[in-house]
């Protein structure tokens, strides 16, 4: 085998590189810019857009890979395979490429891992806004540090994940697989999951750079309307704090397109920005067939060779999950010296990644195949405790929960009342492959809501009645059969929401937008009829995104809000309504009154808030974004500062006491908001600069300090650089930003500065 010097792992990186850059020839250069998926599409695996069209005509993998590969796309996430078989596969594809062509060369093997390792048989975790509902980082690192653990042991390599996109529209398919709608939230929760995979030994993914949940009418792939400055105050900062703070080696682009153009193809977006002003040093991999939408989707190329130079010149290092135009690069060039300088650039981001890795060394071989558990105790009690932190107590001003004990009838009613998968996301393997191979159920133990409740409540009769379907027209002998329930029952349970599909086989997930916040079908109407009945109401809504429930707000006993909690998410339901467990999630989203008024979002400037005679429409939410209540009670009292004006670049501490002033042991959110009264552009009401979870017992109390840098407060300015300029910020400290009972105000003094490497963090005691 040639090039012996490239490996040895005594000589520095950059030294190997260019030994192994000169041995390669043009063809198996761009090799290793593309991938191979072994989709199967003759067992009808179709799960991704538009992949029945582009994967048509494939050759076979010997013949795919005769110049070598970059990456393996999907082998254990795409068919049903165990752990051992899905080793054994990619022990003989790697085996492959190592003995069959000419360098040698193995492949980056990467997999989805949204709500963990995206396989049969392995741990369903909580959504990724489920996630954000706990705000505890701690806890989403530790996670992600499970999910790594695992796909390192059976041979994957990268992970393409976590979501960064911040929610401007809730009717957008995917805001399940986000982290909400305040940047910093998404920022902070993102890191600490990029710094768990990665210290597992997988790269960590961002995506989908940038945008993608912010396109026009919250419909999947639509262009986004946003101008620079909101772009990079609102949709950037969880991006850039990934790279910076968080070190993530690999970012995937969005399908969308920013003032017509499209992302896959915008070379300020991924290289002057991404690299020039953060120093990301990693690899850009393309969403699935992006670099072939920019021909077919938004026809800035002709050719398919012109939708791979595009893309490689504006900073696309790897095609995924095939390589198509990539292949093609050479074909009719204008300018095959560019070309090849790019070509170049990308393959020794690609090639590092190897090295890196390990791949390239003297000796490496993959692994054996070998029995994995990827559903192990550990697993799941991480994966139970992020689903009892995550569920939200939106009102229980009835008095409804927790479940009294002595409760001796209780009525389920709801068309996912009794069904596990509906406690699991889009990207969870039993939703995403599973339902086209029936035969192995969802592929792993899960306890529904009815079973859950009866363990729970084992004094309790528990009678489940769906009421009405998911989606289709209400069946009146359904309704009369729930009423009936409800009216016999001491209490009835109304489960509304979603079940995740993708493409518009569920209400939630990739390319399942909705057409308004109100309940999907006739849910609404379900609960209109059992509300009627007089028997007391408990109202959860288990779903993907925050819908308009404000017309129930005070009619029902009590409101809970569960997003996807993931496998033991039936058990932590029936904990918190039993009260075995505190509730102490709190809202990454509103939760919108009314369906109407569009968009939804508490980063508004003042002309996007409610207002005196703004308009007709009313945007105030049923609960507003930080909004969790608990079954004891929480006070947060003053709010001081340690100094009262600051240089723009020093620093104030905020300090609050927060007590415990309940009954029983429990958690809170503290949460620090910042306004800038007066500045040079329009700026949020208030925006979250700081959050701290908090567990007190009943009686206790601590002081809660953040530390914020100067930083904290810049925006980008009118010449469209970030800022930080003189002036008074007030800050507010409480439970939710509906909830600011304290306020203290700090002003900068000195001149307007621009922030070239900035703090991006909040220090929190």
């Amino acid at each position: 085998m040639a090039g012996e010097t490239w490996r040895d792992n005594r000589i520095d990186i950059e030294e190997r590189l260019d030994a192994l850059i000169a041995e390669l020839s043009p063809q198996e250069k761009i090799a290793q810019l593309g991938a191979y998926w072994a989709d199967q599409r003759s067992s009808g695996e179709i799960i991704a857009p538009m992949q029945d069209v582009f994967s048509n005509g494939r050759p076979p993998f010997e013949h795919a890979v005769r110049d070598g590969i970059g990456q393996l796309t999907r082998v254990f996430g795409t068919s049903p395979v165990t752990a051992e078989q899905g080793m054994a596969q990619v022990q003989a594809a790697q085996r492959h490429l190592i003995e069959a062509t000419r360098l040698g060369i193995p492949a980056i093997v990467h997999e989805e891992c949204l709500t963990g390792f995206t396989t049969l048989g392995a741990t369903v975790y909580p959504t990724a806004l489920a996630w954000a509902a706990t705000f505890d980082p701690d806890l989403v690192a530790e996670m992600a540090r499970a999910i790594g653990r695992d796909m390192a042991a059976v041979g994957v390599h990268q992970g393409l994940s976590p979501v960064l996109d911040v929610v401007t529209d809730y009717r957008w398919g995917r805001v399940e697989e986000t982290l909400g709608e305040d940047p910093y939230v998404v920022g902070t929760l993102a890191s600490a999951y990029v710094e768990g995979l990665q210290e597992a030994g997988v790269i960590a993914t961002l995506k989908h750079f940038a945008g993608h949940a912010t396109s026009r009418g919250g419909r999947n792939h639509a262009p986004v309307s946003m101008g620079e400055r909101e772009l990079r105050d609102l949709v950037l900062p969880p991006f850039e704090m990934a790279v910076r703070s968080a070190g993530a080696r690999s970012v995937m682009n969005s399908y969308t397109e920013t003032d017509r153009v499209p992302a896959a193809a915008d070379r300020w977006l991924l290289t002057d920005l991404l690299r020039g002003e953060w120093g990301f040093e990693g690899t850009v991999v393309s969403d699935y067939w992006a670099v072939a939408f920019l021909k077919s989707k938004h026809g800035v190329a002709g050719t398919m060779a012109e939708a791979g130079r595009l893309a490689l010149h504006a900073g696309l290092d790897v095609e995924l999950p095939d390589s198509s135009a990539f292949l093609h690069l050479h074909a009719d060039d204008p300018d095959p010296q560019r070309t090849e300088a790019d070509i170049d650039q990308a393959l020794r981001r690609v090639l590092r990644q190897k090295f890196e890795l390990g791949l390239l060394d003297e000796g490496w071989a993959p692994a054996e195949p070998a029995h994995r558990d990827l559903d192990s105790a550990e697993n799941r009690g991480i994966a139970r405790r992020l689903a009892e932190t995550s569920i939200v107590l939106l009102d229980n001003s009835g008095d409804a929960l927790p479940l009294a004990a002595a409760t001796a009838r209780i009525a389920l009613i709801g068309p996912c009342a009794d069904d596990p998968s509906a406690m699991m996301g889009a990207y969870s393997y039993p939703v995403h492959v599973l339902p086209r191979h029936p035969q192995f159920g969802l592929g792993l133990d899960a306890e529904s809501l009815p079973e859950a409740l009866r363990a729970e409540l084992p004094g309790a009769q528990v009678v489940v009645e769906r009421g009405c379907p998911l989606q289709a027209p209400a069946d009146e002998n359904e309704l009369a059969r729930a009423e009936a329930a409800a009216k016999d029952a001491d209490l009835a349970v109304v489960i509304v929401g979603d079940h995740a599909g993708m493409f518009g086989k569920g209400t939630s997930g990739e390319g399942s937008d909705a057409p308004s916040l109100d309940l999907p079908g006739e849910q609404g109407r379900l609960v209109e009829r059992i509300l009627a009945t007089g028997t007391p109401v408990v109202l959860v809504v288990l779903s993907g995104r925050p819908y308009a429930i404000g017309r129930f707000v005070g009619r029902a006993g009590a409101i809970v809000q569960a997003f996807m909690p993931g496998v033991e998410g039936a058990g932590a339901l029936a904990r918190v309504l039993a009260g075995t467990v505190n509730p102490s999630g709190h809202l990454p989203v509103q939760v919108p009154h009314g369906a109407a008024a569009l968009p939804h979002t508490y980063l508004a400037p003042p002309l996007g808030q409610d207002g005196d005679r703004i308009s007709n429409l009313s945007i105030a939410p049923a609960f507003p974004f930080g909004h969790g209540l608990s079954y004891t009670r929480f006070e947060v009292t003053g709010l001081d500062l340690d100094r009262t004006e600051m240089a723009t670049d020093a620093t104030v501490t905020a300090t609050v006491t927060v007590a415990n002033t309940g009954d029983r042991p429990g958690e809170t959110v503290v949460q620090l908001y910042s306004a800038d009264p007066v500045a040079q552009v329009t700026r949020p009401v208030r925006q979250l600069v700081g959050y701290a979870r908090v567990r007190l017992d009943a009686g206790q109390s601590t002081r809660v300090a953040f530390r914020l840098h100067a930083d904290r407060f810049s925006f980008t300015g009118l010449s469209r650089r970030r800022i930080v300029e003189p002036g008074e910020i007030v800050l507010s400290a409480g439970l939710s930003v509906g909830d600011l009972p304290h306020t203290a105000t700090v002003v900068l003094t000195g001149p307007v500065r621009e922030v070239v490497d900035p703090v991006l963090l909040t220090e929190v005691a």
